[in-house]
């Protein structure tokens, strides 16, 4: 890149204030600054993509090394099935039988719970409810005011 120093700054700084005048540099600094910052926002744009574009180029490497190891591994659980298949009939051949094995217990029996669906059934007790005074019914608005009205001094 360049290699500009303080001197040559100032150097490059006094020759544009004399050839471009005091009126017009601040508008110009403003300008060449708000370029310089599109430029590198720019670059910083092509930095990400390249390195986006790596980052999925080694992405599909490594997918492609997991599929071929999963293909593999599943052409040789294949080939162990088989091989366990021809065993496991070979060992079975003679003991085909119509009966069940006498060591395996005969399924359950269905039994209905016995439960009545309709009733609910809380946790606490009634005789404990009605020891400590919770209360087991609902008033209506009505009700509750009719139970609880002061009787008039007649």
């Amino acid at each position: 890149m360049l290699d500009l120093g303080l001197s040559k700054m100032a150097l490059i700084g006094a020759v544009a204030l004399i050839v471009i005048g005091p009126e017009k540099l601040p508008r110009l600094a403003r300008t060449l600054g708000a370029m310089l910052g599109k430029a590198q926002r720019y670059v910083a744009d092509v930095k990400a993509e390249v390195n986006r574009s790596m980052d999925l180029e080694e992405l599909r490497k490594m997918k492609e090394s997991v599929e071929t190891a999963a293909r593999d591994v599943e052409q040789s659980v294949q080939t162990s099935a088989s091989e366990f298949e021809k065993d496991w009939s070979q060992a079975t051949t003679g003991l085909e039988t119509s009966e069940s094995p006498p060591w395996e217990p005969p399924p359950p029996k269905y039994k209905h719970p016995g439960k009545n669906w309709r009733l609910k059934r809380g946790a606490m007790p009634q005789w404990y409810k009605a020891r400590t005074g919770v209360r087991t019914k609902a008033l209506s608005g009505a009700a509750r005011v009719a139970r609880y009205r002061p009787q008039s001094l007649n």
